[in-house]
């Protein structure tokens, strides 16, 4: 797997004590985008990270010298399939290659868990981003939200 971490930054299991950050970063980064932002802030629940997944070893941080940057969210969602079922960087942070690294990382716990492929549902306006991280569109999908899509990524033979 290719590394696109950015000079000095590390990726590691998130801690519980870092909750209220993560879910922080999860706010600003999911309410950049005009898409879901009024239903997002008519539902502040919908930005919310289960601390069972920080426990279950789901949530992975990347930081740069002691500052997060990001995370990303792995489960698996059957024996052999993963579900990337969230990647948030800190807005400022965008376009540094912390979300790409965050992506291959995720893909990484995911084979390592035996997921022979990993999924998103992302907005559209995220499609772009994944394709460049290697996952194909596979349908169209519907959210709590509005319309979405669907994409996978192989894993077999990494």
């Amino acid at each position: 797997m290719k590394n696109h971490l950015p000079t000095g930054a590390t990726i590691r299991l998130a801690l519980r004590g870092e909750h209220a950050l993560l879910e922080g970063i999860m706010r600003r980064a999911s309410l950049v985008s005009d898409t879901y932002r009024d239903e997002l802030l008519a539902h502040p629940e919908a930005m919310s990270l289960p601390v069972e997944q920080i426990a279950e070893g789901a949530v992975f941080v990347a930081e740069t010298q002691g500052t997060v940057d990001g995370f990303c969210v792995v489960i698996m969602s059957s024996v052999d399939e993963a579900e990337l079922e969230g990647l948030f960087v800190e807005p400022d942070r965008w376009g540094k290659g912390i979300g790409r690294a965050l992506a291959e990382y995720g893909e990484g716990a995911a084979h390592a868990r035996g997921a022979a492929s990993i999924t998103v549902v992302a907005g559209p306006e995220a499609r772009a981003f994944y394709e460049r991280c290697g996952f194909a569109y596979e349908s169209d999908a519907t959210t709590l939200f509005g319309s979405a899509v669907l994409m996978r990524r192989r894993l077999v033979g990494r």
